[in-house]
């Protein structure tokens, strides 16, 4: 169901507490037939419980509750219905009048010559006497208002129109509406200024919750590279019996790779130079690969040597078979060898400037 603003505003009204007692009972009502909408009043009620964290319960003084017992009791007592007036004193009995001599009938002296007794007469129901017109009552006066009959010689003021002020009536309460909610959003939006700006000066003023989380900076420092210090080189002139050199062999010492140059040894047919590192601190010769057919072959393989078997070990070539010795150790007796020379001593690092 699509819900309009007014339905909207309503349900954030009701949220925040400012609506009338007929107005709530509707939106009860409508909350209680529509699920959707009662989610929407939900809905407000989250936003805007936020405030309910930054306010604190604070306790009214006595002389408030004093002043809601005065105008309750005052409202009360408005409400009553006037008393009412007291009865007027009824005026005394009138005191009956006994009949004068003179004025008895006649028929009462008859009978009273022809009766020696006397003959008392009946109790008559005394007569309440007529006061005289000039007299003045004994009753409280009571003053009533006199009506008066309309005159129809006056005429009469022409009506004024009826105005259908039904919309102004829905207007009203539509700014009503709306200026509720700014209110709120108003007050929602401070409350949120005032929380930024307490994690930004004042964290620790803030409720755990709320405090913002640590930052962690990291600051790279770099610090200014080392001068480039070259590194000792070795070279071991490979030669056979006839005293002439067949290959040169030269190690980086720093790291160790070498590189053989081909000088003057030449291969034969399906045949290939393998180099050897023999040393007395290993088992057995390693083999550092086959020597290819170009004029220069490197290979990184002495990194995997200590320096001192390195420096100190004997370098030798073999002819094995095309694609070197099948089984990893030399078929024929090193038809070249010669041991590392340091050609280049390592360049020590400059001391620092004394202050």
């Amino acid at each position: 169901m699509a819900y309009t603003e007014d339905h909207i505003a309503l349900a954030a009204e009701y949220a925040l507490g400012t609506l009338d007692a007929d107005e709530r009972a509707q939106v009860e009502t409508m909350m209680a037939v529509d699920e959707a909408f009662a989610e929407i009043v939900q809905a407000w009620a989250h936003r805007l419980g936020v405030l309910n964290q930054m306010v604190g319960s604070v306790e009214p003084r006595p002389i408030v509750w004093e002043s809601i017992r005065s105008e309750i009791a005052r409202t009360a007592l408005a409400q009553e219905p006037p008393a009412l007036a007291e009865a007027s004193p009824l005026p005394p009995p009138p005191i009956p009048e006994l009949p004068s001599p003179e004025t008895a009938p006649p028929e009462s002296a008859t009978e009273g010559v022809q009766s020696p007794e006397p003959q008392q007469p009946e109790a008559e129901q005394p007569e309440p006497s007529r006061p005289e017109p000039d007299a003045i009552p004994d009753i409280a006066p009571q003053f009533i208002p006199q009506v008066h009959a309309p005159d129809l010689n006056v005429a009469r003021a022409p009506q004024a129109p009826v105005v259908d002020d039904g919309n102004v009536i829905r207007l009203e309460g539509r700014v009503k509406r709306w200026r509720n909610i700014a209110s709120g959003v108003g007050a929602l939006a401070a409350a949120l200024l005032v929380t930024l700006s307490l994690q930004i000066f004042l964290p620790d003023a803030l409720p755990g919750a709320l405090r913002p989380a640590p930052r962690i900076q990291t600051v790279e420092v770099k610090t200014p590279a080392a001068p480039l210090t070259a590194s000792a080189q070795y070279v071991a002139l490979l030669q056979g019996q006839g005293g002439g050199p067949a290959f040169i062999l030269t190690v980086d010492g720093a790291t160790r790779n070498f590189t053989v140059r081909k000088v003057g040894a030449t291969p034969e047919p399906g045949k290939s130079f393998e180099l050897w590192l023999i040393s007395d601190k290993l088992p057995r010769p390693r083999s550092l690969g086959v020597i290819g057919a170009s004029d220069f072959t490197a290979r990184p393989l002495l990194a995997s040597y200590d320096s001192d078997v390195v420096n100190g070990a004997t370098y030798a070539v073999t002819v094995e078979q095309a694609g070197g010795s099948p089984n990893g150790q030399p078929t024929s007796a090193p038809v070249f060898s010669g041991k590392l020379i340091e050609t280049v001593p390592p360049t020590q690092p400059p001391a620092p400037a004394k202050k």
